[in-house]
């Protein structure tokens, strides 16, 4: 398989770095903090299907940015993936989004609908969506201001243990061993300009429901239960959108790589096969007979994926509310 390509694009207050690889339909993987590396794992796999584009963020690895001081809003961040995505190719793409960038990912089809053909947010860590928002908001200030007066090896402590996402290198001998320049400059952007503009966003449900882009909300199966997660799950309710469960936790794209990427192909097939956006609504896991039930849980019924696309054999979907 051929390497990756390596390009530069110059935005509005921001030089932006991101790659492409494979053929096929666009599938753009977008996170926040991570970047092209944190896709290392699956994004070769799926460019055996789809010409996948990865990028750092602005501020973020080789993506570089005017003022350090800007903060990483979701809409600002949205509009410099609309770019990459119109100088790869000027059509809607694929959207996979996890953490941070699934919060991009729903700012995107919010303010540029006509760029995104599907979006598969993952894990998106909505605070405002829980039931506990005020008591949500109150910790995501705290890490803040652990973050100001501590440092951030005590903010990062305070974020796993409110979130139950551990980012930082595990085992003695990374317990042992100084962060990188690298690492200490992303946890320097991420807690400083990156935690509350992310965590506090918004959805705009109007403008996501009258969308012509289809969107799903996935969730890890070790995660269940931890924050991220949980607003998935509220996320997928206030839609009434499917939730697909992903192997592994938070970071199963990396961890679990083979199976991670199986069920978001499966998934993406699945979408196509839906037809029109009315098809794929009212095809909703709380619509009936679309679904049905098993000693197994909840399956989805699927039709035929369209010619010259990946098998739509069903994820695993079930409803949010189960």
């Amino acid at each position: 398989m051929a390497l990756p390509t390596s390009h530069s694009l110059e935005v509005p207050g921001a030089r932006l770095y991101y790659e492409v690889q494979g053929s096929g339909p666009v599938l753009m993987l977008v996170g926040h903090p991570m970047g092209v590396s944190g896709f290392a794992a699956i994004a070769p796999l799926l460019a055996e299907d789809y010409t996948v584009v990865t990028y750092d963020p602005r501020g973020f690895a080789r993506s570089t940015i005017d003022d350090r001081d800007q903060d990483a809003e979701p809409d600002l961040l949205a509009d410099d993936v609309r770019r990459v995505l119109e100088a790869v190719r000027g059509e809607p793409a694929y959207v996979f989004g996890s953490s941070g960038g699934a919060v991009t990912g729903l700012a995107l089809v919010a303010r540029y609908p006509g760029q995104v053909e599907t979006l598969v947010a993952h894990e998106p860590p909505l605070a405002l969506l829980l039931s506990e928002a005020e008591q949500a908001r109150a910790r995501m200030h705290d890490i803040y201001d652990t973050y100001r007066e501590s440092g951030i090896s005590t903010a990062w402590q305070r974020f796993s243990g409110f979130s139950g996402i551990n980012m930082r290198p595990q085992g003695e001998d990374a317990a042992r061993q100084p962060p990188s320049a690298e690492a200490v400059a992303m946890s320097e952007r991420f807690f400083g300009h990156g935690l509350l503009p992310i965590t506090f966003y918004q959805p705009d449900f109007s403008a996501l429901q009258g969308a012509p882009a289809r969107v799903v909300v996935g969730g890890g199966t070790t995660s269940k239960g931890q924050f991220a997660q949980r607003a998935a799950v509220a996320l997928a309710e206030r839609l009434g959108s499917p939730l697909i469960d992903f192997p592994g936790g938070h970071t199963g794209f990396a961890s679990e790589a083979k199976d991670f990427v199986g069920v978001l192909r499966r998934t993406l097939a699945w979408l196509v096969g839906m037809g029109t956006i009315g098809e794929f609504r009212t095809a909703s896991p709380i619509a009936e007979p679309t679904f049905q039930t098993s000693d197994s849980g909840m399956t989805a019924v699927v039709p035929r994926a369209r010619a010259g696309h990946p098998s739509a054999e069903p994820p695993d979907v079930r409803s949010p509310r189960l």
